[in-house]
């Protein structure tokens, strides 16, 4: 094939691929519905599943519903989702955009089944990043931090993840977010290990943090529905200082403030076991023993019962 045509051809599979992009796959239907007032237009392709889009509709208005519980309303008024299928099972990894109000899209296994979809954590996640300004890609540890530690307690909350699962995993996980030889803080290690679960780790510090000196008033949760209140999530484009300021301002306590300027610039190594111990966690072989008579209990059951007035 002369160059000329390569040529041709390539633009043609580029403009197709822009398209497949925009409009989502061929034979998708569009469903529309509401959740916790915002609109949500879902682009699922009933026949490319198994057992056909009712299953994806479900999973995707429960994760609406989790995400809405956790922020006291869905984090953007409205709402895109590009459900794409692929072979196998399972759902596989997802992407978020602020753009036109908010866009996700996600593949999932044509077998996908019905427990997986339950028990699937990409898309609380995924949705988790629309409450959150956009706050550019050195501080992409808030942004995927955040989602991380949510997605649990968020589930939690709304009965569809056990409490001692999500501290099992906190405990097997979070290690790996601790700084490794060279580590130059938050800021300036874009690590997956560092982002991903150093952020995490920043978000449980904060929280027990904010909840030991507010006594329990407060916590992260009322700090994250603020920003959202305020920014709008990610349709927005915030410096994080302003971010984690307004956190603050609603709890009353500079926690956000302080803790980063710690860890943005340096590498910090708090004592996770020691932290879970006083949080009354016990590794028990695959799961934890979770005790009442540890001191910060009451600090542990707060992170996982939802405010019940404020929003």
């Amino acid at each position: 094939m002369a160059r000329p045509m390569k040529v041709a051809l390539l633009g043609w599979i580029s403009l197709c691929a822009a398209m497949f992009c925009v409009t989502g796959p061929a034979r998708a239907a569009t469903r529309q519905f509401t959740i916790a007032q915002a609109e949500v237009r879902l682009d699922v392709d009933d026949t490319a599943f198994h057992a056909g889009g009712d299953p994806v509709v479900a999973w995707v208005k429960r994760s609406a519903e989790i995400v809405s519980r956790y922020y006291g309303r869905f984090p953007t008024s409205t709402l895109r989702i590009q459900v794409v299928p692929e072979e196998g099972d399972g759902v596989r990894s997802g992407k978020t955009w602020g753009r036109d109000g908010g866009f996700i899209r996600v593949q999932v296994g044509r077998d996908v089944t019905d427990v997986q979809l339950h028990n699937d954590w990409v898309l609380v996640h995924e949705m988790t990043h629309l409450a959150l300004p956009e706050v550019g890609e050195d501080h992409a540890w808030l942004s995927e931090g955040l989602a991380v530690y949510i997605e649990g307690v968020a589930r939690v909350q709304a009965g569809n993840r056990t409490q001692p699962d999500v501290w099992s995993e906190e405990i097997r996980s979070m290690p790996r977010g601790l700084p490794q030889p060279g580590d130059r803080g938050l800021d300036h290690t874009h690590t997956w290990g560092r982002t991903y679960w150093g952020g995490a780790m920043f978000c449980l510090l904060a929280d027990v943090e904010i909840r030991s000196r507010t006594r329990n008033q407060f916590g992260l949760q009322d700090a994250v529905r603020a920003i959202t209140r305020a920014s709008g999530g990610l349709v927005s484009e915030w410096p994080i200082e302003r971010v984690l300021k307004t956190g603050d301002a609603a709890v009353g306590v500079t926690v956000l403030e302080d803790l980063y300027a710690q860890m943005r610039d340096a590498p910090v190594t708090p004592d996770l076991m020691a932290l879970w111990r006083k949080l009354g966690v016990e590794p028990d072989g695959s799961t934890v023993r979770l005790s009442d008579d540890a001191p910060l209990a009451e600090v542990r059951h707060s992170i996982m019962q939802a405010p019940l007035s404020r929003s």
